[in-house]
């Protein structure tokens, strides 16, 4: 059987089944602390410091690889469709 895992990460013991007439009992889940809209910004901007944004560089290579991934796209779907269209045209032709 597969372990579940917790928020934190742990694997907690294995989830049994319910079988006909065994109740699986629920954890009780532990009420929530409402936060204060102080401690909410507080906390917004803590997380707003973790980020670690991408340098000019890096951004311009991403931009380059995804602009050089799309014309390979467009053209491999140009060359599908025109290939498809000859078959459709010739498929049709036989039938008349």
């Amino acid at each position: 059987m597969a372990k579940a895992k917790s928020p934190s990460g742990r694997r907690t013991q294995p989830v049994q089944p319910a079988i006909a007439g065994n109740a699986v009992a629920a954890e009780a889940a532990a009420p929530k602390k409402r936060t204060s809209i102080p401690q909410f910004i507080s906390q917004v901007r803590a997380e707003g410091r973790k980020i670690v944004w991408p340098s000019r560089k890096e951004t311009w290579i991403t931009s380059v690889m995804v602009l050089i991934m799309v014309v390979i796209a467009a053209i491999f779907f140009f060359v599908v469709d025109a290939g498809l269209s000859v078959a459709s045209r010739f498929i049709l032709a036989i039938g008349q």
